[in-house]
């Protein structure tokens, strides 16, 4: 299998690559600064030819082609989206309007541009899958004092960028479905890394390894959806 993913420096993309290349799997890596990504570049000497990296800014147009491009010598089984970023969780009305626009362009558009140009490859592919790494946070449903992680309100950015993202999603599953593209937005729970911090309750091995285990589980009957790293369906 095939897999491109975004965002795979540091943290869930790491270990995404990590656990792919474990288990045999050809992996396309995008980085922002290959150069700075040691713990990438480790995993590339070990595994040879099945890890190429390649530079990769989800919010830069060109950079996005001209991954596409590299990548484009073969067929893309699985896409997986995973660049994102946090931004300032200001109160409404201390809200940093300029990083909001950082945090839709990275965490909404950036996935729908990188989706966009690597859709040919993907379709192209075995397993045609598209995949999403959205939040919790994101749901309406779940934005309440009762909420399952306790962050009833606030982190405006965050949340609208990841509804904008579920929103997209939706909408390639509902446009792409006659060509068999599979496609779904998965939240990796609150996870130990730099963005989740210490206090966060799942490892980030567990959170990859569950989401590769709904990765391929993924069919058409189940595209569209948003579900958790378990597999369980999440409330919109």
């Amino acid at each position: 299998m095939r897999y491109a993913i975004s965002g795979a420096s540091r943290g869930i993309g790491l270990e995404f690559v990590r656990q792919l290349l474990a288990r045999g799997d050809t992996v396309e890596a995008g980085a922002r600064v290959p150069a700075e990504a040691r713990q990438l570049a480790s995993l590339g000497r070990e595994a040879g030819a099945r890890l190429r990296i390649h530079p990769l800014d989800v919010t830069n147009a060109t950079s996005v082609r001209t991954f596409a491009i590299i990548v484009g010598e073969g067929p893309v089984d699985v896409l997986i989206n995973n660049a994102g970023i946090g931004g300032k969780w200001n109160p409404l009305v201390d809200t940093d309007f300029d990083d909001m626009s950082d945090v839709m362009e990275t965490n909404a558009i950036g996935p729908m541009r990188l989706s966009a140009a690597m859709l040919p490859l993907v379709l192209r592919g075995g397993t045609r899958k598209i995949v999403h790494l959205t939040s919790r946070m994101a749901s309406f449903a779940d934005n309440t004092p009762a909420g399952v992680y306790g962050f009833a309100g606030g982190a405006y950015s965050y949340r609208m960028s990841k509804a904008a993202l579920n929103a997209g999603m939706r909408t390639m599953a509902v446009d792409y479905r006659e060509q068999g593209l599979i496609t779904a937005v998965i939240n990796p729970g609150w996870v130990q890394t730099d963005l989740g911090g210490k206090m966060a309750p799942t490892r980030v091995e567990e959170s990859v390894q569950g989401m590769l285990r709904v990765i391929d589980d993924l069919t058409l009957a189940s595209s569209g959806r948003f579900m958790d790293y378990l597999g369980k369906e999440l409330p919109w």
